[in-house]
């Protein structure tokens, strides 16, 4: 049997693999699928863990000898591998269980290329870890971020490990945010993705270390390459001394922000935010 994803680039197996995780997604939607309860409150589809193969496959195709962690399967192959595959086949399953088609497959080389497919868009957004670019029907258009709509996605979803300093619900209280902003809630990672397309102004999370998240990692690898502004909630760079995220589509979003959750913060008898230094 040819292989035929065989001398494709990093960028071209990430696509691919995103591509056929999405047209799982596309083809079960609607159905009653089965559910695997996965504990305080959180459970996978059938739509989940078939993705999840589909995309494995393409991997196991193109890269055989590298490491995956999936969302549904965990580690496959070796954790210390030089190369690492970081697959959520399905962000937003509570979106997609209940007919809400706001839905994302991200498939991310660990410090590398990444996509991010939108199953009911047909658009695919990508990066080979210089540039970024998006895909639709047949043709590629490099992504620019812009602050323009200023519309915000604010993570709602708990725990808040943050509190009582932080959560990112606070920004929706505050003046400025409402005078400046209008805040969207999707429910997805796919507005990481919308960040670097324009389509959003900014993302905002609580959280700790997203850097290597299965969930984050490629709408991450879209923004920095995109040119966002990417840190934590305290200004640091996201990593191992980070906390959650704040991803704007340019520097004056980005302080803009980031003085709102000092503020926050400050009000909350926290430690104010480390300003950002420069682009992470």
């Amino acid at each position: 049997m040819i292989n035929s994803y065989a001398g494709l680039d990093d960028a071209e197996v990430a696509i691919a693999a995103a591509r056929a995780g999405a047209d799982v997604v596309r083809d079960l939607y609607g159905q009653r699928l089965a559910r695997v309860d996965k504990g305080a409150g959180d459970f996978a589809t059938a739509a989940d863990l078939e993705a999840e193969r589909t995309i494995l496959g393409v991997i196991r195709s193109a890269r055989p000898d590298d490491a995956v962690l999936g969302e549904e399967g965990g580690q496959q192959g070796a954790a210390e591998a030089a190369r690492q595959w970081l697959v959520d086949p399905l962000c937003g399953t509570l979106n997609y269980a209940v007919g809400n088609m706001l839905v994302a497959v991200n498939v991310a080389l660990r410090d590398g290329a990444a996509a991010v497919a939108d199953p009911f868009s047909g658009e695919v957004f990508f990066t080979d870890g210089a540039t970024a670019g998006v895909r639709h029907d047949g043709a590629d258009v490099r992504l620019t971020p812009t602050s323009a709509t200023q519309l915000v996605d604010v993570n709602l979803d708990p725990p808040f490990p943050s509190a009582p300093g932080f959560r990112a619900v606070d920004l929706l209280a505050h003046a400025g945010f409402v005078e400046r902003f209008r805040p969207r809630v999707v429910s997805t990672t796919l507005a990481l993705a919308w960040v670097a397309a324009g389509k959003r102004a900014a993302y905002v999370t609580d959280g700790g270390d997203l850097s290597g998240s299965v969930h984050f990692a490629a709408g991450i690898a879209l923004c920095r390459a995109a040119g966002c502004v990417v840190t934590g909630i305290d200004g640091a760079p996201i990593g191992r001394a980070g906390r959650g995220l704040v991803v704007a589509a340019d520097a004056e979003t980005h302080e803009l922000l980031m003085s709102m959750i000092r503020s926050r913060a400050g009000d909350a008898g926290q430690p104010p935010a480390v300003r950002p230094e420069a682009r992470s």
